[in-house]
């Protein structure tokens, strides 16, 4: 009988055995990413292989964690963002706090959500002043296309520096033009395009310092420009000299050489007439007249009158003396032209006069004619999917760019059908006037989304997502496209080619199959072996403008949100590598290259034309409703 027992017991709990054996084999597997994307798909092999590439992902791309940034919280504060029609401006601001949490930020994130929650908190106590008052008086619109000064006693004096202040930035074509007379009994004097004060910072960033020190009668000092660029954080950069006796520096500017090499060629035959007089020794007469002669290509002189133009380019900052480009300085990573709140002049130098011309200033909203030809139009039906939605990087002060974007190439019939939809992606300024101009343009015109952040160039990659936000959750479309504030897109001929290509796994545009990081440390595109250790990029699209489908842009949002993938400060490239994760992880990549997207400049026939300043996007557009041709302006 125990026998009989015991027996009945074994197999009792071999079936209870059995029977949990099988309900853990019938458990429900995890969604995948491509299921989430395609759930009406079947799926069949996929699985597994998405599985093992998870895997490798896990090994070689640690998950961030989430981290409280200062400032954040006042930034998502739904107390403090508008309503209703006024709230439209923050449609992507309000899905970006998990990016902007995330433990591997980019460089200068935290820096820039500090500053907007500064920025947003004085623009919003304008807004609710202005709103009490009910209008805004016209004297009180300070962004100027212009201001001067005429000889010292006019400008600003402080700690024996004298000051031209810049009301809303600088912009690309803007230029300062200073008339002076060096004073000889100072070795020098230097000219500086200085940033604003933050809370935190009392010392402003220098976005560009112009040292001159001026040829001596004695050969005791060789004269010399010398640029640099200083931050609170960084110091001082690496200087550049002109004339550079050393290894020269063949990198173009904007396509305008560093250093002008009459003047490098001017130096050289100085420091060779000056070795040759003093080994034999010749009298004082005729050492002033060789040394006059040779440091006559010099373009400062005691006791001369000068007239310095710099100007602002795509690169860098260029600058003319007395009618000739002498030099060239790129663009150092965080200074940028729109963060020059005054220029400053110190040292032997007696001004003439100064005048800062071609400065960023909003369009009068109360005289603009063609507003309501001009605003956002409605989409008419939001359940159905645009066609495209086209994201465009834009800086604050940008107005006169924006401008001739809606009076162009945005008035195409499929954007004013609403069959294409235009938006400007812009961060916070840190110019109050500016940010308070900006907020009436975007409630005007309805095509503005603002960023949670200040607009650093390298955060630029968070534009590039919030835009695929718009395009998959906000305003979803079939593609999305990017593009800035300075390219002429051709939209009907965007149309018609995507019409001829398969709409998944798509990035159309010029596109990049071999190319490497830059390394040089100065260079404005720098990155480090700890960003990409890798020797080449994964295929990307230039920057001007790409377009991608509508299932990369939401395995973008989703891998962001779940952070799975990486951020990197380059946004073109950095579309490229998430890209190329799509690839390893959904299915293959249709990379189209069309080399009708021109990254800089234009060329006929072009379906995309980039730094193309506002009145040659006119001439542009102009051009095509009266020619009917894609022909390019001068």
């Amino acid at each position: 009988m125990k026998k009989w027992t015991g027996g009945v017991l074994i197999i009792g709990l071999a079936c209870i055995l059995l029977v949990s054996y099988s309900f853990i084999q019938k458990q429900p597997q995890k969604q995948s990413t491509y299921e989430f994307f395609h759930p009406n798909e079947k799926i069949t092999n996929l699985n597994s292989s998405i599985q093992t590439r998870d895997e490798k992902l896990q090994t070689s791309f640690r998950r961030p964690h989430l981290v409280n940034v200062d400032g954040l919280n006042y930034l998502f504060n739904s107390t403090h963002l508008p309503k209703e029609e006024e709230g439209k401006p923050f449609l992507a601001w309000g899905q970006m706090r998990l990016l902007l949490s995330r433990s591997d930020s980019l460089p200068e994130t935290a820096q820039g959500i500090k500053e907007a929650a500064v920025a947003w908190k004085e623009l919003k106590s304008e807004i609710d002043e202005k709103r009490a008052s009910k209008f805004v008086h016209k004297d009180e619109r300070n962004c100027s296309y212009s201001v001067s000064a005429v000889n010292s006693s006019t400008l600003f004096s402080t700690n024996g520096s004298v000051i031209l202040e810049i009301p809303c930035g600088l912009v690309g074509d803007s230029s300062i033009t200073i008339i002076a007379i060096p004073d000889g009994n100072q070795d020098g004097f230097g000219i500086e395009f200085v940033g604003s004060e933050g809370k935190d910072d009392p010392d402003p960033p220098v976005i560009l310092q112009y040292n001159v020190v001026l040829p001596r009668d004695n050969f005791t000092k060789e004269p010399v420009i010398v640029q640099n660029a200083w931050t609170d954080g960084s110091g001082w950069g690496k200087e550049e000299r002109c004339p550079n006796h050393g290894s020269p520096n063949n990198a173009l500017v904007d396509g305008l050489v560093k250093c002008n090499v009459e003047l490098t060629r001017s130096s050289m035959e100085e420091s060779s007439k000056s070795k040759h007089l003093s080994a034999n020794k010749s009298t004082n007469g005729s050492d002033l007249n060789d040394h006059n002669h040779v440091s006559s290509n010099f373009p400062f002189l005691d006791g001369s009158l000068f007239a310095a133009t710099i100007w602002v380019g795509e690169e860098g900052f260029h600058a003319t003396i007395n009618g000739r480009h002498e030099t060239s300085f790129t663009y150092r990573e965080k200074l940028e032209p729109w963060l020059v709140s005054r220029i400053r002049m110190k040292g032997g130098l007696h001004i003439i006069s100064a005048l800062a011309k071609g400065l960023p200033v909003s369009e009068d909203l109360d005289m603009t004619m063609d507003l309501d030809d001009l605003k956002a139009p409605v989409i008419p039906n939001k359940s159905k999917r645009l066609v495209l939605l086209i994201g465009v990087f834009s800086s604050g002060n940008n107005f006169e760019r924006r401008m001739a974007l809606r009076r162009s190439w945005m008035k195409y019939e499929a954007v004013r059908a609403g069959v294409v939809a235009v938006r400007f992606f812009i961060g916070l300024h840190k110019n109050k006037q500016v940010n308070f101009e900006l907020w009436r343009e975007a409630q005007a015109y309805q095509d503005v989304q603002l960023m949670p952040f200040v607009d650093y160039y390298s955060l630029l990659t968070l534009k590039t997502i919030a835009i695929c936000i718009m395009g998959t959750k906000i305003l979803p479309a079939k593609y999305i496209m990017k593009t800035d504030d300075d390219a002429f897109v051709r939209v009907d001929e965007i149309l018609a080619s995507l019409k001829t290509k398969n709409p998944d796994g798509l990035l159309y545009g010029m596109v990049s199959l071999d190319s490497k990081p830059q390394r040089d440390k100065d260079n404005k595109w720098y990155i480090s072996t700890e960003e990409w250790p890798h020797d080449s990029y994964p295929p990307w699209a230039h920057g001007p403008g790409y377009v991608i489908s509508r299932d990369i842009a939401k395995f973008i949002v989703r891998g962001h949100h779940e952070r799975n993938l990486k951020l990197f400060k380059l946004e073109d490239v950095a579309m490229g590598i998430w890209i190329e994760q799509f690839k390893k992880h959904v299915r293959e990549v249709q990379y189209h290259n069309d080399e009708r997207f021109h990254n800089a400049g234009c060329e006929p026939n072009y379906i995309l034309a980039h730094y193309q300043n506002p009145r040659m996007v006119l001439c542009l557009w102009e051009k095509l409703q009266n020619e009917h041709k894609p022909d390019c302006c001068d």
